[in-house]
């Protein structure tokens, strides 16, 4: 295995800017994805990476 990865986009699968390795680890990162101009929240350890869903905002009821 090579010592670092490309992090494919949830939504579109494809290839993002960013590059991880096997030690790497991220919480609550925004990634971009310039093919599909989306940005996704994600937690990356040990190379497995994890989307994180945001609950949509609920209007307040009186």
């Amino acid at each position: 295995m090579s010592e670092f990865q490309w992090i494919l986009c949830p939504i579109c699968k494809n290839k993002t800017r960013v590059k991880i390795r096997k030690d790497t680890i991220l919480e609550h990162f925004p990634l971009f994805c310039p093919k599909c101009k989306q940005e996704t929240l994600i937690n990356v350890s040990q190379l497995n990476i994890t989307v994180i869903k945001e609950p949509d905002a609920q209007t307040q009821s009186r």
